[in-house]
């Protein structure tokens, strides 16, 4: 990284833990499965000469253990031991939740409430599974509203999906967490409790400058909602794994499955830019995707975000109840811009036996360019109208990559002297003169054509 960069990454840094007056707080970014830059700033008691915060110092990163279980129900669907559209029932009889499936349980589209029916369980020692499910059975409001009707964020629906795993793998949630994914990707400082070098959660007064310690603790079943502890280091190699480095640990699809937006946060007066794929949060800010997640507990804030397409993410970690603004993503934008990525060079890579296929196909009336583009035929501008990309599947069949044809069959008829006659898209006809007799067109072709 550019010296430059370092310092205005490192300004930002400063500025944002002076006005946030957070106690320490420390950053770090990703780029091509490497953490490229890495700062901590202030203390990890908040005091002046007191111990500074570093890379390595342990910080709660509470709902960003969401990702953690999310990715591990995900790898149960792919090893054939669960479906998204299973009830919660199906695996863990006896609650309320039953009704809700595994997908909604992922995407917060369950219904489920939020939080837990008896004291503030982040800041209580939490009781075992039977306790919670117990309370949330004895009460009328297990459901907030009808499962897939609406975003609504639930805590207890990921303490749920952490039941799901101990049952599915006989042991607890988090062994199952280290044991397939924290051990592979070696991050040996992320834990259920704070280990060795770790920061004091604190609330900072909003009105003076003191500080009050926040209580730590076990959260038994609810410890899937939030409980881990990890470092700026180990958070970054999550980073890494969000942005596509999974390690061979999960695949390309199924991570890409997960950022699908499945709940919109709609919040009233604001745009939708922010919805809920299957245990990520994901933003869509002019036209640039990015997942990751927040996360809170009380004496800490932790964010996590990458872009989607480049695989650069951001972590940030600090040890405050509240203040902390939108670091993350300021960081990110400030990386990106001032170190872009170099295009990519280009090279011919197209397939020749495609060649009769591009030029100009009409929809009816409507105009669409096809071309070829390295293994894909792209009929129109992807991203604009119904553009798509379509990959090969055999002899003149294609399937569609994006927007409105995603998944659908593109065939290729063939007149009998063997050249193409039209395209059947989706039902369609695409014709090389508009509304071409010749073309089988559906509903036929008025007699005497055009006039």
């Amino acid at each position: 990284m550019d010296p430059v960069t370092a310092r205005h990454l490192h300004h930002l840094l400063a500025a944002e833990q002076r006005r946030g007056r957070l106690p320490s707080v420390a950053a770090g970014v990703v780029r091509d499965g490497t953490l490229v830059w890495s700062d901590a700033i202030g203390t990890l008691d908040g005091r002046l000469g007191g111990q500074p915060a570093d890379t390595d110092t342990q910080y709660r990163m509470g709902s960003i253990t969401k990702t953690f279980v999310a990715v591990a129900v995900m790898r149960l669907r792919d090893a054939g031991r669960l479906d998204l559209l299973d009830r919660f029932e199906d695996h863990v009889p006896g609650s309320r939740l039953g009704g809700a499936t595994i997908a909604q349980l992922l995407s917060h589209g369950a219904g489920v409430q939020a939080e837990t029916n008896g004291p503030w369980w982040e800041r209580t020692p939490g009781g075992d599974w039977e306790s919670l499910a117990g309370s949330i059975a004895g009460s009328p409001v297990g459901q907030r509203f009808r499962a897939g009707r609406r975003f609504h964020y639930t805590n207890v629906g990921f303490a749920a999906l952490g039941e799901l795993l101990a049952r599915a793998h006989g042991v607890d949630w988090f062994e199952v967490v280290r044991r397939d994914l924290l051990n592979p990707l070696g991050m040996s400082r992320t834990t259920t409790r704070p280990s060795g070098r770790a920061a004091q959660g604190l609330a900072v007064h909003p009105f003076a400058d003191v500080l009050l310690p926040e209580p730590e603790h076990d959260a038994g079943a609810m410890a899937p909602a939030g409980q881990l502890w990890t470092t700026v280091q180990d958070l970054a190699r999550w980073a890494t794994f969000a942005g596509g480095d999974t390690g061979g640990l999960l695949s390309p699809d199924t991570l890409a499955e997960m950022y699908e937006p499945h709940t919109v946060n709609d919040n009233p007066g604001q745009p939708w830019t922010t919805a809920h794929g299957l245990g990520w949060q994901v933003w869509n800010v002019d036209g640039t995707r990015c997942a990751g997640h927040g996360g809170s507990m009380p004496g800490f804030l932790a964010g996590l975000r990458v872009e989607v397409e480049s695989g650069d993410g951001v972590v940030v970690v600090t040890n405050t109840t509240s203040g902390m603004g939108q670091i993350a993503p300021e960081l990110l934008s400030a990386f990106v811009e001032r170190e872009p990525r170099p295009p990519e060079p280009w090279f011919a890579s197209g397939d020749p036996s495609a060649l009769e296929l591009v030029g100009i196909w009409h929809w009816g009336p409507s105009v669409s360019t096809a071309k070829v583009v390295g293994e894909h035929l792209v009929l129109g501008e992807p991203g604009q109208a119904r553009g798509s990309r379509f990959a090969a599947e055999g002899p003149d069949a294609w399937v569609g990559l994006d927007g409105y044809y995603t998944g659908e069959p593109l065939r290729v008829v063939r007149a009998a002297d063997g050249t193409p006659s039209h395209l059947d898209l989706a039902s369609f006809r695409f014709t090389r003169t508009p509304y071409d007799p010749a073309g089988d067109v559906p509903g036929g072709v008025a007699a005497g054509g055009w006039r």
